[in-house]
């Protein structure tokens, strides 16, 4: 979304990341602006989807680059709503998903109700209003909550990097020979 919405040319968010962007940009806009119906809502499970979210976002989008008479790459005027809504209805979708996730494991016997911790990273973990909307949850279904600090929560490839690190030193699954792998840099 944030590379549709063309947010490194917004003078707000040039430096930013994606998410960041959004996030910062939500801040100041008004989410009833734009109503983006939750993905997957006839699925009864926990899986996540932001696929057909972005299909949506898309289609308002050209609506209003239209509207504007806008060409793709150029800011809209309602960036901030778009943005806010977006944040707003992944928010939505992945509280429902964890809701239903925190459900079955304690209806399960996956864990104990007594001692059941939401642990939550990666860059979504970064993202303020849906930390705090999953730090509600945690606290309304008496689930401890568990989530490092912003710094720590922003690339998946550092944890990635950090796991291998950590595997390195135990030993545990690592090739020590380089004999027969094939890799290309990016």
């Amino acid at each position: 979304v944030a590379r549709r919405l063309s947010l490194r040319k917004h003078p707000e968010c040039h430096s930013m990341a994606g998410g960041k962007a959004i996030e910062h940009l939500a801040q100041t806009g008004n989410r009833q602006q734009y109503v983006f119906r939750l993905p997957m809502q006839q699925y009864r499970n926990c899986d996540f989807s932001f696929s057909g979210l972005q299909n949506l976002v898309n289609k308002a989008i050209i609506e209003k680059e239209e509207e504007e008479g806008i060409q793709e790459g150029e800011i809209l005027s309602c960036v901030k709503d778009i943005a806010a809504a977006v944040q707003h209805t992944v928010a939505v979708h992945i509280l429902q998903r964890t809701y239903r996730a925190m459900l079955f494991c304690i209806k399960n016997s996956i864990l104990s109700p007594k001692n059941a911790t939401l642990v939550v990273s990666g860059g979504v973990a970064s993202n303020q209003h849906i930390r705090k909307g999953l730090q509600t949850l945690a606290d309304a279904n008496d689930f401890g909550f568990l989530c490092p600090p912003p710094r720590l929560c922003t690339d998946n490839g550092v944890m990635i990097a950090w796991n291998g690190i950590e595997r390195l030193r135990a030993g545990l699954g690592v090739w020590h020979s380089t004999d027969g792998i094939r890799y290309e840099p990016k």
